[in-house]
């Protein structure tokens, strides 16, 4: 049974076409713990995915394994459908894996200018080319339609919440990242501020960018998701079109591993879009 999702999942693509980034039997193992057990995930370009599940759930274990931190004790992670090993963080940033924690890894003393290229200066006869930097990082900000920074000289720490996130996601743009991973970036932001990430969120999908979105806000996440993935336990539980779940169902298999629309036990978990 299809159960139609409040807010954006209503007039989503039925397909989400081929994915950029596949995981199968994605395991990964701390001694005797098991975090991940046999993940199996597809994340399509151009398609919000909402990661959802408890504290411990395995969360992020998971993105840490895409992004190059923890490798899997077993499994396979493919992008693009070519097989690959993402040993480093350096691996996934070539790759166009740009993952955005909490803390957002952003310099409170430098500018955006300087944060948007920290470690990928632009030189100009040898010097840093100020010019052409602070001129692509404005674009790439009006690109993203985000129009609440003042001045591209502003001081990081200066920033709201939301303007942070800002920097952060024009800065993984501006290097070409094909999918952004995003942990729980609506946390300890007031109604104005979440909405704005919301829209940077938006903006992301609209331009063929894949992103994962890890958030324990559901309101968020039928706000801005396409697909959703649910963790349990280290075990994706479920996972499909978010125009097939609705609030209760998705509580339920957070909190239990299982709703009242599952099958009969004993029958493979899969995918819901069909």
């Amino acid at each position: 049974m299809s159960i139609v999702a409040e807010g954006r999942a209503t007039g989503e693509p039925e397909s989400a076409g081929a994915p950029l980034l596949t995981l199968r039997g994605i395991s990964k193992h701390f001694g005797a713990v098991r975090a991940l057990n046999h993940v199996d995930l597809d994340v399509p370009a151009g398609h919000i995915t909402a990661l959802v599940g408890d504290n411990g759930a395995g969360k992020s274990t998971l993105i840490k394994a895409i992004s190059g931190i923890w490798a899997p004790t077993s499994g396979e992670i493919s992008w693009d459908g070519t097989p690959v090993e993402i040993g480093t963080p350096k691996v996934a940033d070539q790759l166009g894996i740009a993952t955005m924690y909490q803390d957002l890894a952003l310099c409170d003393n430098l500018d955006i200018v300087q944060n948007m290229f920290l470690g990928h200066e632009e030189l100009s006869h040898r010097l840093l080319d100020e010019t052409r930097m602070e001129i692509v990082a404005k674009q790439t900000l009006a690109d993203l339609s985000v129009t609440t920074v003042q001045s591209v000289r502003q001081l990081v720490g200066s920033l709201s919440g939301g303007q942070r996130q800002s920097v952060a996601v024009a800065r993984a743009v501006m290097r070409d990242a094909r999918l952004v991973i995003m942990d729980e970036p609506t946390a300890a932001l007031g109604v104005t501020q979440t909405a704005l990430v919301l829209e940077l969120i938006k903006t992301l999908g609209a331009r063929g960018i894949a992103v994962i979105v890890i958030s324990h806000n559901l309101n968020d996440v039928f706000e801005v998701a396409d697909r959703i993935a649910v963790l349990y336990l280290g075990r994706l539980v479920s996972s499909g079109p978010i125009a097939e779940y609705d609030r209760q169902r998705v509580v339920e298999l957070i909190t239990t591993g299982r709703s009242a629309d599952d099958p009969p036990a004993g029958t493979p978990i899969t995918d819901t879009e069909a």
